[in-house]
């Protein structure tokens, strides 16, 4: 079983990913990069909640 550390580090590391897609797939006008983003962000989060 993982350590919470590294899940939280992990589920950080995938928010901040994530926000950087959503964020790249807005300023292009990329729905696709978009959506990519928030899911991922969405991800991380739940990822870093396990962690707690």
């Amino acid at each position: 079983m993982k350590f919470s550390a590294d899940d939280k580090a992990n589920g950080k590391l995938h928010e901040v990913k994530g926000a950087i897609r959503q964020k790249v797939g807005e300023l292009t006008n990329d729905p696709n990069l978009d959506a990519d983003g928030r899911a991922e962000k969405i991800a991380g989060k739940i990822e870093k909640a396990f962690g707690k």
